[in-house]
């Protein structure tokens, strides 16, 4: 079969088939899994071989809805026939809908759409020194955090691993260590302009902050008139059982980023602001060609219309509990569990091993996680996964972690 058969919409290729196409044609940026993924509905994903998965981790964080969200789709595919793309120079009634919807359920203010979170990042970083003195550009983050993979956001995430061989970094971004009030004041000069933070660090291992902590970033901020930015690209749009993470502590940021489930895994990012500090982003100072455009405006719209519907809220908060319950069990029953992380349908078991034997094991056994910072095994699940899929999920984990081997930490 060819290639151009495949993509005309017949009989997929094969896993093997898929990865020799790859191996002649794909940049190898990524380390790939073997398989050809086809097709998916909610918590559930098909091979071109037929083969069924259970996705406790669906797009990468992006697919809060599983797969292929009935709403989602529904309105792509009504907007795809209508309008596919025009430029920002232009209105479009779809993105001030969208914008209001995010702005109605967040801290109010205004939305700058783009298409990634790494771009919504880099938006933010230009936004805070825009909207400060000439003299003030720096910019303090925190070890352990993700903010992407651009030069800004990269600078930004403070894990010297993603910075091996593309030095130097950007000037004028400042590290402290997560939960560290102190050494965040030792950082603070007449050059700085802002904090940047995760309310929850994702990639970091899904590492809460400690209590107190944003509360002391929004002291920090007010009283050396700095902007306090959150980084919620993993943790917006309901992840956590809220709409947004930060309304789990209390703390208003002044900046937020969003994107990954933003669009009910279409591509989308956006900006969320105050009206006060958007208008410093002044035309021409900054752009996406793509951002907001009718079909991530119709599937962010969808999304949140699906959540509301459905009560995915309420019922992502039930199955956090249900596998709190399981996981929490499961901690007490094996060794190589350190710890167990969850807010809402963001997981994360600390072990004493490298977790990467775990995640194949799984794969091996139909199941697709996650393993970050070497030794977390890192859930992202759909928030409308049933609780059937919660408890088949957690045996197969259960039986991969019981039957791994330990070695001394």
């Amino acid at each position: 079969m060819s290639t151009t058969d495949a993509s005309a919409g017949t009989e997929p290729l094969s896993s093997t088939d898929t990865v020799e196409l790859f191996q002649k044609y794909v940049v190898p940026n990524y380390v790939r899994y073997p398989v050809n993924l086809v097709r998916g509905e909610g918590s559930k994903i098909w091979d071109a071989e037929g083969k069924e998965y259970l996705d406790l981790f669906p797009g990468w964080g992006c697919n809060l809805l599983g797969h292929c969200p009935e709403m989602v789709v529904a309105a792509v595919q009504d907007q795809v026939a209508k309008l596919i793309h025009v430029p920002n120079t232009w209105h479009m009634d779809v993105q001030g809908e969208w914008a209001k919807m995010l702005s109605d359920r967040s801290f109010g203010g205004k939305a700058f759409f783009c298409n990634s979170g790494a771009e919504a990042n880099e938006a933010a970083i230009k936004l805070a020194r825009l909207h400060t003195s000439d003299e003030k550009y720096k910019i303090i983050t925190f070890l352990g955090g993700f903010h992407g993979r651009t030069y800004g956001a990269v600078t930004a995430t403070a894990q010297p691993k993603y910075h091996q061989g593309i030095g130097p970094m950007m000037a004028g971004f400042s590290y402290a260590p997560h939960g560290d009030l102190e050494a965040v004041r030792d950082l603070v000069d007449e050059h700085t302009c802002a904090i940047m933070i995760e309310p929850i660090q994702g990639e970091g291992g899904v590492k809460l902050p400690p209590e107190g902590f944003l509360e002391g970033l929004r002291k920090i901020a007010d009283e050396n008139n700095l902007l306090l930015i959150f980084d919620e690209v993993q943790t917006g749009c309901g992840r956590t059982g809220e709409w947004f993470g930060y309304q789990h502590f209390g703390v208003q940021p002044d900046i937020m980023t969003l994107a990954k489930s933003l669009c009910g895994g279409v591509a989308g990012g956006a900006l969320m602001t105050t009206a006060e500090i958007a208008n410093s982003l002044k035309p021409g100072m900054h752009a996406a060609t793509f951002g907001g455009n009718p079909l991530a405006a119709r599937a962010g719209i969808a999304a949140i219309q699906q959540i509301e519907r459905d009560g995915l809220l309420e019922k992502a908060k039930q199955a956090s509990e249900i596998f709190r319950e399981r996981l929490t069990a499961l901690k007490e029953e094996c060794d190589l569990i350190k710890e167990v992380r969850i807010v809402g349908m963001m997981i994360g078991l600390e072990l004493s091993v490298d977790g990467a034997p775990a995640v194949k094991a799984c794969l091996e056994k139909q199941l697709l996680i996650n393993c970050t910072q070497g030794r977390v095994i890192r859930l992202l699940p759909a928030m409308n996964i049933t609780e059937e899929e919660i408890h088949h999920g957690c045996d197969i984990l259960a039986e991969v972690l019981k039957n791994m081997p330990t070695t001394a930490e």
